[in-house]
Formats: structure tokens, C-alpha cells, sequence
């Protein structure tokens, strides 16, 4: 398995562990806000081979205590689980970050024991999916990917970057209602980069942090906790 980045130290990116945060090639979605599409669409500029990382891992297991695996989509690459069962046998934690679009793969991950933690986006309501994803969605996926993290066992929580413009207060409360019960719901304030996916981005903002308060509360009638992130 390959990577197109890698952090090699985060404090905050694995609730409660120091970790190391390995970032894939390649998504499914082609959100315009996205701020690593170096890591969406091919050619990819950067590629660190899984030997590399596994020898850092090895020679740092007394410092670090998780692995973050994020993208791009990693749940796209075929070899992940076996990259992972390298990474437990090192003695690590593992927490993925996904879009939730391959509900068979995340049950295979949660089923074998591969992953201690998933973090999955979520995008829109699910009428708007396509719209924001920009490419077509079953979103039959997305509910499937809910219903498998929900029911896990596993820490988990769901995220959601915001767009001015883009994501309005109802929306914001569909999609709580779309992960009812949850443990945790992110509203994530959307932050510009020099490059975005879509350059018509550049000149867009999160909405109002007393906006997105208001949003919470709401939100707080369908999920156990909901925080504003950013």
C-alpha cells in the first residue's frame, strides 16, 4: 500500500492518544471544499511506500499510541485491511477517517477487528448528496455506513464541514436527524486553502459561529452531544 501524505505526530487527530496520521490516494466524492485535492484526483504527486511507514511505526512504539488512517477515501484500496493487520500486529490502535460511500468494506474493517475508532463525514442531507459530492450517490451507501458504525461497538463519531451558502440551518438538522442517537455530531467550520478542489471555493466561509450555536442546540434533540469544531 501506498501513501500520498503522512503526518508523523498529531496530538489532536486520535481522541486521548498521540498519533501518526497516514493520508491516502484517491476519493470518491468530488466536494468542491475539499482542501486536500492533491490526495482526489490523479496524478498523484506524492507517493511513501508502506515499508517506510511501517518502519517508523516499529522504531517509534514506545512514543506513539495510534494510527490515523484519512485520505482521499481509504476505504477504496483493496489492501487496506491487510496494511492494517500489519499496523495491529505493530500494537496500535487504529482510527479511520471515511466518507462512509463502501458500507462492505467499513463492516469488513469493524468485523475483523481492524479499526478502534471511525470518524465519518457527513456531507448533506441525503437529497442534496449528489450535489455537494459532485458525482452521482446511492445514498442508500451513506445510511448503510450510519447504521453499521452506529451499531459497531466501537468509539465513533460523525462530522460535518459547513459551507455559507452551501449547507443552511435545515440542512444542518437533516443531517442530524439522519444519524438519530448518535454518540457525536461535529459541526465543522469549513476553513479556505490556498488550493481547493473547486477555486470558485476560494471566496466562500463557514457560517456564523452564532449561527451554528443555534444549529447545535437544534441539533442536540436528535444526537447525544453535538459541538462546534474549528
Amino acid at each position: 500500500m501506498t501513501f500520498g501524505g503522512w503526518q508523523k505526530i498529531s496530538l489532536l487527530d486520535f481522541p486521548g492518544k498521540i498519533s501518526s496520521i497516514l493520508f491516502t490516494n484517491g476519493c470518491v466524492f468530488r466536494c468542491s471544499f475539499c482542501y486536500n485535492p492533491g490526495l482526489v484526483e490523479p496524478p498523484f504527486k506524492t507517493v511513501i511506500s508502506e515499508e517506510t511507514v511501517l518502519k517508523y511505526l516499529a522504531e517509534r512504539a514506545n512514543v506513539l499510541e495510534g494510527v490515523v488512517i484519512t485520505g482521499g477515501e481509504p476505504t477504496i484500496h483493496a489492501d487496506l485491511p491487510e496494511f492494517l493487520k500489519k499496523i495491529k500486529l505493530l500494537g496500535y490502535p487504529v482510527k479511520l477517517d471515511t466518507c462512509g460511500y463502501l458500507p462492505h468494506v467499513l463492516e469488513r474493517l469493524i468485523g475483523e477487528k481492524l479499526i478502534d475508532y471511525v470518524a465519518m463525514d457527513i456531507k448533506a442531507p441525503l437529497a442534496k448528496y449528489a450535489a455537494i459530492t459532485r458525482v452521482p450517490v446511492n445514498p442508500d451507501f451513506i445510511s448503510k455506513s450510519i447504521n453499521i458504525i452506529m451499531s459497531s461497538g466501537i468509539p465513533y463519531e460523525f462530522r460535518s464541514t459547513l459551507v455559507e451558502g452551501v449547507h443552511n440551518a435545515e440542512d444542518i438538522v437533516r443531517m442530524a436527524q439522519m444519524i438519530l442517537g448518535a454518540d457525536m455530531y461535529y459541526l465543522q467550520l469549513f476553513r479556505t486553502s490556498p488550493v481547493l478542489l473547486n477555486p470558485d471555493f476560494l471566496s466562500k466561509r463557514a457560517p456564523l459561529r452564532s449561527q451554528l450555536e443555534v444549529a447545535a442546540d437544534r441539533c442536540r434533540l436528535y444526537v447525544k452531544r453535538c459541538e462546534i469544531r474549528g
